[in-house]
C-alpha cells in the first residue's frame, strides 16, 4: 500500500535542513555584534564556529532521510 504523505513531508524535512545553515550564516544583521561573549570571544566568530558541527548534523541528517527513500524504492 502506498503512502503519498510520508515522501513530500521528508523531501520538505530535507529541505529546510539544507536550507537552514544557509539562513543561518547568511543573515549577518542579525549576528554581526560583538555580544554575547563566550569565553571573551564576540558573539560574530563564535555563532559562525557553533555552525561548524551544526551544518554536520543538518547534513548528516537530511543523508539519512533522502537514504531512507533509496532503501525502499520507488
Amino acid at each position: 500500500m502506498a503512502r503519498t504523505g510520508h515522501p513530500r513531508l521528508r523531501r520538505v524535512a530535507v529541505a529546510l535542513l539544507l536550507l537552514a545553515p544557509a539562513a543561518g550564516l547568511l543573515w549577518v544583521p542579525w549576528y554581526a555584534g560583538a555580544s554575547p561573549r563566550l569565553a571573551g570571544t564576540p558573539f560574530f566568530y563564535w555563532y559562525q564556529l557553533a555552525w561548524v558541527p551544526g551544518c554536520g548534523l543538518c547534513l548528516l541528517a537530511a543523508y539519512a532521510l533522502t537514504r531512507h527513500d533509496d532503501r525502499h524504492g520507488p
